[in-house]
């Protein structure tokens, strides 16, 4: 398997995060990834990549799930230096609004099928 750039080093960090974090990303996890309930596919919570701890990642797939709430309003410069280093690990990161997560989760779903390789969506279902 290829390299994860896990930081052990933020580990505890990450395990804080995921007992406090926010709602939208305690909704995506339980309704739709946890348990590779999202075509059969394992994701991680809180998970650290380098100096990032991101919200969820496959990494058979190298897809990040990042949700964003309202204080990405004012970090969208620092978002973008972040999404570029990770896709220099070769890692695809969808950010999707905390309030669609929350409000419109069918349509949240649609958008991350949207990236998975078209094998794994003709040949299961979420």
């Amino acid at each position: 398997m290829e390299k994860s750039h896990y930081n052990k080093g933020l580990k505890n960090l990450a395990r804080s995060l995921r007992k406090y974090g926010t709602h939208g990303e305690a909704v995506l996890w339980s309704e739709v990834l946890r348990a590779k309930k999202f075509y059969g596919l394992q994701f991680n919570r809180q998970f650290p990549i380098e100096n990032y701890i991101v919200d969820f990642v496959c990494r058979k797939l190298k897809i990040i799930i990042e949700i964003d709430g309202a204080s990405h309003q004012y970090k969208t410069e620092e978002d973008k230096i972040r999404d570029e280093r990770l896709k220099k690990f070769g890692y695809e990161v969808i950010r999707v609004d905390e309030g669609d997560v929350l409000n419109d989760l069918y349509n949240v779903i649609k958008t991350i099928e949207y990236y998975l390789p078209e094998e794994i969506r003709k040949n299961q279902s979420p």
